[in-house]
C-alpha cells in the first residue's frame, strides 16, 4: 500500500533508517541553537561564586566587591558563598563538577596552586577540571607579623631570637600559600621553626594575638586595620617595593637578599568544558568591573595591580604559577600527604 501511494503520489517514502538520522540531525540543529542563544543570553538566573575562605578574608573581599560589580553590569545577581577549608580544595571540588554553564564559578587566591603537589588524593585535577576566566590582581608581597609584645622588633632581631628559641608559626593549612611562605623563609633562614595548622587566616591572627604562635605571614587586606592600630607589628613586607598603604614596614629582602619572590593573586574559574562564550563575556565584564572605582579602590588599597589578561593569558599565567608552587614546595621541604 505504501508503495502504491508512492507511485502514485511521484514523491519517494524514505526508509525508517534515513527518517531517523534526519530528525536526529534536526533535534541537534535545535539543541545546537537553543544552546547558542542561551550563552547569548547569558546570565539569565544568579550565578553563584564559590570562596574557598572565610567571610572577611582577603580572597572574599575581592571576590564581594567584584561580584557586586558584575551583577550591576550584567543585571544579574553574582551570590558569592563562602565554602572555606583545605587550601580552597572543597569549593574547588564543586566547581570542578558543576555543569559547565557559567552559574557556578570559584574565586580563590594563589594557594589553590600548591594542593596538586601536597595532596596525594586531590578528587579533581586543577590543571585540567577547571577553566580560568580571569586575575583579578596580583600582589608582589606578604606581610611578616608578630605580637607587639614580641621581643623582636626587625628581622635581625628575629632571627637571631629565633636561633636560641622554639617559635611557632601559623598558616591556614598545610601546603597555603601562606605556609610556603613562612617555610621558604624559615629554610632560607636556617632556622627550625614549628609550623601549626588552622583552618583561616582569622583564627592564625587570633593565634597570633593570643600569643599561642610566634609569627604569621599574610595577605595585607584582612590586617591593615589591626597593623595601622597596633594590634599586630609588622616586622617586614616580602615585596620588591614597600607596601603602599604601610611605608614604613621594611622589606623582607634587606635582611635575607635570597628569599625567594612571594606572590599572591586571585583568579576566576570555571567548570572545564565552559562555552568559550560565556568564558569571554565574563573575562570582559571582570576587567571592566576592575576599572570601576567601587573595585578599583578596593584591590589597589589591598595592594593589588589589577590585571587585564585575556583568558588564554590567564590560563598561561595560571599554569606558570603551577610550576612555581610545585617548585616551591620542593624548596619548602613539604611532603604531599
Amino acid at each position: 500500500m505504501e508503495a502504491s501511494l508512492s507511485a502514485r503520489s511521484g514523491c519517494k517514502i524514505l526508509p525508517d533508517s534515513t527518517r531517523t538520522i534526519f530528525a536526529l540531525l534536526a533535534f541537534a540543529v535545535i539543541a545546537t541553537v537553543a544552546q547558542a542563544q542561551a550563552q547569548r543570553q547569558y546570565p539569565s538566573r544568579p550565578v553563584h561564586v564559590l570562596v574557598g575562605f572565610a567571610a572577611g578574608s582577603g580572597p572574599d573581599v575581592l571576590a564581594r566587591v567584584v561580584a557586586n560589580q558584575l551583577g550591576a553590569d550584567l543585571g544579574q545577581s553574582f551570590i558569592v558563598e563562602n565554602r572555606p577549608g583545605a587550601n580552597a580544595t572543597i569549593a574547588g571540588n564543586v566547581v570542578a563538577q558543576s555543569a559547565p554553564d557559567g552559574y557556578t564559578l570559584l574565586y580563590t587566591s594563589d594557594s589553590i596552586a600548591p594542593t596538586p603537589f601536597i595532596y596525594k588524593h586531590l578528587s579533581y585535577d586543577v590543571s585540567k577540571d577547571l577553566t580560568p576566566i580571569a586575575t583579578v590582581g596580583v600582589l608582589d608581597g606578604l606581610l611578616m607579623l608578630v605580637n607587639p609584645a614580641f621581643p623582636a622588633h626587625s628581622v635581625d632581631e628575629f632571627i637571631a631570637y629565633a636561633k636560641t628559641h622554639r617559635l611557632l608559626y601559623g598558616s591556614p593549612g598545610i601546603g597555603n600559600g601562606l605556609h610556603l611562605a613562612a617555610a621558604l623563609f624559615d629554610k632560607t633562614t636556617g632556622l627550625a621553626m614549628e609550623h601549626v595548622p588552622f583552618k583561616g587566616t582569622s583564627e592564625v591572627a587570633a593565634a597570633l594575638l593570643g600569643g599561642n604562635i610566634d609569627v604569621m605571614f599574610v595577605t595585607p587586606p584582612s590586617v591593615i586595620g589591626l597593623v595601622k592600630n597596633g594590634t599586630l607589628r609588622a616586622l617586614a613586607f616580602t615585596g620588591s617595593k614597600p607596601f603602599a598603604e604601610l611605608p614604613d614596614v621594611p622589606l623582607l629582602k634587606t635582611s635575607v637578599p635570597n628569599y625567594p619572590p612571594v606572590e599572591s593573586w586571585g583568579i576566576f574559574f570555571a567548570p572545564a568544558k565552559t562555552p568559550t562564550e560565556i568564558v569571554d563575556k565574563l573575562n570582559a565584564a571582570i576587567r571592566h568591573a576592575l576599572r570601576e572605582p567601587p573595585v578599583a579602590d578596593v584591590v589597589q588599597t589591598a595592594g593589588y595591580v589589577p590585571d587585564d589578561r585575556t583568558p588564554a593569558q590567564t590560563a598561561e599565567f595560571f599554569h606558570q604559577k603551577l610550576e612555581a608552587a610545585q617548585n616551591a614546595v620542593e624548596a619548602a621541604g613539604i611532603e604531599p600527604n
